[in-house]
């Protein structure tokens, strides 16, 4: 156990616990959630840990679209009416594919899919079998189960998730890593192999800092920090300039996160400002500290409207 918990964690960084915790729901055999903010690598840990388990794994994007058929499968019209409902021409879906090879299904942002979606999964997991009309009876295989990913309900787009799924699943709470484990997931994804590692460290620190700011509902994942390291490595290439030039870095700073925060009801501000704001408290602390010349203007070359 503790070999395949250090081999994920050779691909997944600073997740020792939740891995631990994971692996051994699963081997329990077990129905798994893992409830986080976006970035926070629900995802990669999932996909590593049935990876390291080899056990099959079937994908689904959860989201409004995905309907009871889209999941279960369909019969095929065309053959239908060719071959009438014989089970071969039954198309399997996701949900039915997973049961008969007893794979994980895993379903990312769960908390965004319709409840009548919702229920089909809440009987497979009671019962350990799905009912498909015209079908009949598929049983799940031995090592089938549902593995699923979330954001916290309040984000846009989510909605509660019912205590009939709760009460039937293992749930994990993910949370952001330290500034160590984020700086070196940074690192690990930056193509330049010079870049400097205190330099990367102050780009992880200014996304941290969007996770607080007043102004701010929602901030920046890692994924800001890993963007805005590899746009100004681009961005240096183009000016011939390295990439912790001031210039570079505010403008490749804002193209990164002002996209990925999201501003609080009421603020006059917009996300272009904050970001500078926040970039200038990081990069430029003399210039903009109580007592010193006022708040620093931008560097230049930097984009400033």
């Amino acid at each position: 156990m503790s070999e395949l918990v250090d081999r994920i964690e050779a691909d997944v960084v600073g997740r020792r616990r939740e891995i631990e915790l994971v692996v051994s729901a699963l081997l329990a055999d077990r129905h798994v959630v893992l409830e986080g903010p976006p970035g926070t690598g629900k995802s990669t840990l999932l996909r590593t840990v049935a990876k390291e388990l080899g056990v099959g794994f079937e994908f689904v994007e959860g989201n409004a679209e995905l309907t009871p058929a889209r999941l279960v499968g369909h019969f095929d019209p065309a053959r239908v009416l060719a071959e009438g409902y014989d089970p071969e021409v039954f198309v399997d879906g996701p949900l039915t594919t997973a049961l008969r090879d007893g794979a994980l299904l895993y379903i990312e942002e769960i908390n965004r899919v319709p409840e009548e979606t919702l229920n089909v999964l809440i009987t497979v997991m009671s019962e350990g079998e799905l009912h498909v009309p015209r079908l009949g009876h598929v049983p799940a295989a031995p090592g089938f189960r549902l593995v699923a990913a979330m954001n916290p309900f309040d984000a846009i787009g989510t909605a509660r998730i019912s205590g009939a799924v709760y009460d039937r699943v293992c749930r994990v709470a993910v949370d952001y890593q330290s500034a160590d484990d984020e700086a070196a997931i940074t690192e690990r994804a930056a193509d330049g192999p010079t870049l400097d590692p205190a330099w990367i460290g102050q780009v992880v620190d200014l996304v941290r800092r969007t996770r607080q700011h007043p102004d701010l509902r929602v901030g920046s994942s890692v994924r800001g920090a890993i963007d805005m390291v590899a746009v100004a490595e681009s961005l240096g290439e183009v000016r011939a300039v390295s990439p912790d030039d001031a210039g570079v870095s505010l403008d490749a700073a804002l193209v990164a996160l002002s996209g990925r925060v999201r501003l609080r009801e009421g603020t006059t501000r917009s996300a272009e400002d904050i970001v500078r704001e926040l970039w200038q408290a990081v990069f430029e602390p003399a210039e903009t500290a109580p007592g010193g010349a006022g708040k620093a203007t931008a560097p230049t070359g930097a984009t400033t409207g």
